[in-house]
């Protein structure tokens, strides 16, 4: 265990920051990056979502900040808006110690006009995902020319998602005479590349590599294609999780298997690439304050969820890569719990599990799927409200359950998580009493004022 403490560079006011926010230790990966960080190195990291890798490059990155100087200093680059979201309230946090620092998040889904508007005075960190930040650069509303410090974090998931191309312009824009950092969870040839062509002479730290197994069980079922969907209404109907995530290799199969859970009274939500971002977002919402239990997603989608407490995660397809496979399964055994992954595997991915199985260097655990398992509903206890309002309107959370449990007489135990988003409240209630909430709100008031509400379904 190595303390912050140790890090000569950082000052006092950021080490005590650091102990109120609960960093007592570095995590492998920031002890191991953060010395040749913070010394102005350029490094390349391989680390796994949940390694610690945001505080690594974010404590780097604002020792190198003047917030008298209002330029864009330090660039993050994101596959998707949900990680540039989690990335920038992080930084957020880690920044408190420092007064005036402008972040800004640049990500698609959102209106490029107001992005504009924001940019009238320069952030000093923008966090954004490429293609957005590329339109940006373009309309010349944004400008690298004092940049700093540029990180890629889940650079393999840009280069899944098609960004390469976006990625290479935008460094075009930037000085040559900067840091660079990157980190990916795997290490294919293109990223490799890359690390070639826009880094000088980086460190090269490697954390959890496939190698190191999370503590999960593993089981792996075989089973026919067309036999999958019922093996899996039985599987979580014998398991009973309170959150779940299945992953598929595709988008169509995504929502099929979604659509076919919510046939057999299975609460589920897709997060596929096909989704528009208000449906994203509320996606997101919805699976995180527990209005529903079970979550059928892609990879590149899920990337950079941050979701804990999750019980179980079944892979409704074997990834065609072990290290992906590592990265899916390490979901379900978030810091330090257990957690059970189970695998659905038909004759034609053999060779998928023979090649896990040799990478792994585990020996499978085949079990027979249940012989007359029972479909059971698998219903949420929650229900999500979406109110018009967030933090345009300079709603809080604190009014809003003010509203249901005074005003409104509802009892605190029946409210669960409120996320403030810049449109909208969405709040959970429990399912038994959620229409009485609607009900009430649509002729209520918050904070003295009416207020549009939906029950989302």
């Amino acid at each position: 265990m190595t303390a912050f403490s140790t890090l000569n560079t950082l000052p006092q006011a950021q080490i005590d920051n650091l102990t109120e926010l609960g960093y007592l230790s570095m995590t492998p990966v920031q002890a191991a990056a953060l010395p040749a960080i913070l010394a102005g190195k350029d490094v390349r990291v391989q680390a796994k979502t949940g390694s610690g890798k945001t505080a690594a490059f974010g404590l780097g990155l604002l020792q190198h900040i003047d917030a008298s100087r209002f330029h864009t200093q330090s660039l993050i680059l994101c596959p998707t808006r949900e990680l540039a979201d989690q990335v920038a309230n992080e930084l957020r946090r880690l920044a408190r110690y420092k007064p005036n620092i402008k972040i800004l998040t640049l990500c698609g889904g959102q209106p490029f006009g107001a992005q504009r508007d924001s940019l009238q005075h320069a952030p000093h960190i923008i966090v954004a995902t490429p293609g957005r930040l590329l339109d940006h650069l373009q309309k010349s509303t944004v400008s690298l020319d004092n940049l700093q410090t540029l990180v890629m974090d889940e650079a393999d998931r840009m280069l899944d998602m098609g960004f390469s191309d976006a990625i290479n312009e935008i460094i075009a824009f930037a000085p040559a005479s900067r840091q660079t950092l990157l980190f990916s969870a795997t290490w294919p040839e293109a990223i490799a590349a890359i690390s070639g062509r826009v880094q000088r002479n980086p460190e090269t730290i490697e954390i959890d590599t496939v190698d190191a197994l999370p503590a999960v069980e593993q089981q792996f079922f075989e089973v026919s294609r067309g036999g999958k969907a019922s093996l899996l209404q039985k599987l979580l109907s014998e398991h009973r999780p309170a959150s779940c995530v299945v992953f598929c290799n595709t988008k169509k199969d995504c929502q099929e298997v979604c659509d076919a859970l919510n046939a057999a009274g299975q609460d589920a939500l897709a997060l596929h690439g096909d989704l528009e971002q208000r449906d994203r977002d509320q996606t997101l919402v919805r699976f995180a304050n527990g209005s529903a239990r079970v979550l059928v997603a892609t990879d590149v989608a899920a990337r950079g969820l941050d979701i804990k407490s999750l019980e179980l995660v079944v892979n409704y397809e074997l990834a065609w890569d072990p290290e992906v496979h590592v990265h899916r399964i390490g979901r379900t055994a978030r810091a330090g719990n257990s957690g059970l992954a189970i695998s659905l595997c038909a004759p034609e991915e053999a060779q998928r599990a023979n090649i896990l199985a040799e990478m792994l260097q585990l020996k499978l655990n085949w079990l027979n799927p249940p012989a007359n398992g029972k479909v059971m509903p698998l219903e949420a206890e929650m229900a999500t409200l979406c109110i018009d309002g967030g933090k345009k309107a300079k709603m809080r959370a604190g009014d809003v359950l003010g509203a249901l449990t005074g005003e409104m007489g509802f009892d605190g135990a029946d409210i669960g998580k409120i996320t403030i988003h810049p449109a909208h409240v969405y709040v959970a209630v429990r399912q038994s009493v959620a229409r009485q909430v609607w009900k009430q709100l649509q002729s209520g008031k918050i904070k003295g004022k009416a207020c549009r509400v939906r029950l989302l379904k």
